[in-house]
């Protein structure tokens, strides 16, 4: 059984190594630094303390783990002949990868729903979106995420990886461990299609849902400035969440027999730079 990996990364085209190293380090330093700044200005700022950017400050929480699972060892390819990861390590990173994509696409839909309740709903907010409620929202995203990473990494260590010790991407993701398995995948691959079909599928209903009501409800807006102000709030935050769902459909929704592991590449690419590029809107108008 293969206890050390060798991470094949984005390229091996050398003069490709140094231009995505510098555009991989500008992207992972302004996560960092925007990421910690919001938590920084929402958990310091009383006016802040309202149920929106408290999902916001978890989101973003959300969003400087799940990059930090990734991106240092991704950099570490650049700069090395062989990025190499132990087997635990691997195992270690698949299971926090896990945690934080599958607590994020849940994060979405309490944010949705908060948008819901702000327009459709105003003089009821502050009764509706009650701390209690908030807090227990929160608990269910992270509840859901650990359940998915740990059946996932669960039922990954039964495997027997002994094809080769070179995973096909720059990171420990499923599908590529999956091409090492000596023996049968089945289970995974039905387990990756099931909670991916339901980790994505859920909280975009019930984003759709809520907007759709929103929707109507800016529609009744009088005011053209009013109603273009609204829908520009809502916008960037739709085409954001479409973006991040549908590469994460890509990568883990397709047939084993169609999926190609260098097209998930270039789809997990997609998703990382839109996972981390998440829009901050303001609040909608009431």
């Amino acid at each position: 059984m293969v206890t050390l990996f060798i991470l094949a990364g984005l390229s091996w085209q050398p003069a490709l190594q140094l231009p995505l190293f510098l555009l991989f380090l500008g992207i992972y330093i302004i996560t960092v630094v925007g990421n910690v700044g919001m938590i920084t200005l929402i958990w310091l700022t009383s006016h802040l303390h309202t149920p929106m950017y408290y999902f916001l400050s978890n989101l973003s929480f959300i969003d400087l783990c799940h990059s930090t699972v990734i991106t240092p060892k991704m950099l570490e390819n650049f700069v090395k002949e062989k990025n190499i990861i132990s087997y635990p390590g691997c195992m270690t990173q698949l299971y926090f990868f896990s945690f934080f994509a599958i607590s994020k696409c849940h994060m979405l839909a309490p944010m949705a729903y908060d948008r819901y309740v702000a327009i459709c709903n105003p003089l009821l907010y502050n009764v509706v979106m009650s701390h209690h409620l908030c807090f227990w929202l929160t608990v269910g995203v992270y509840t859901l995420g650990f359940i998915g990473s740990s059946v996932h990494t669960g039922f990954m260590l039964r495997l027997i990886l002994c094809k080769t010790n070179v995973i096909n991407h720059y990171f420990c993701d499923l599908f590529p461990l999956l091409e090492l398995a000596c023996s049968s995948t089945y289970i995974n691959e039905l387990l990756v299609h099931l909670l991916s079909a339901i980790n994505i599928f859920t909280p975009t209903l019930t984003i759709l849902t809520s907007y759709i009501f929103i929707i109507v409800s800016i529609l009744r807006i009088r005011s053209t400035e009013g109603r273009t102000k609204a829908f520009s709030t809502c916008s960037s935050h739709i085409s954001a969440v479409a973006v991040f769902f549908g590469s994460l459909a890509f990568m883990y929704l397709q047939p084993s027999s169609v999926s190609s592991i260098n097209q998930g590449k270039v789809s997990s690419v997609l998703y990382y730079c839109c996972s981390h590029a998440e829009p901050i809107d303001l609040q909608p108008e009431k």
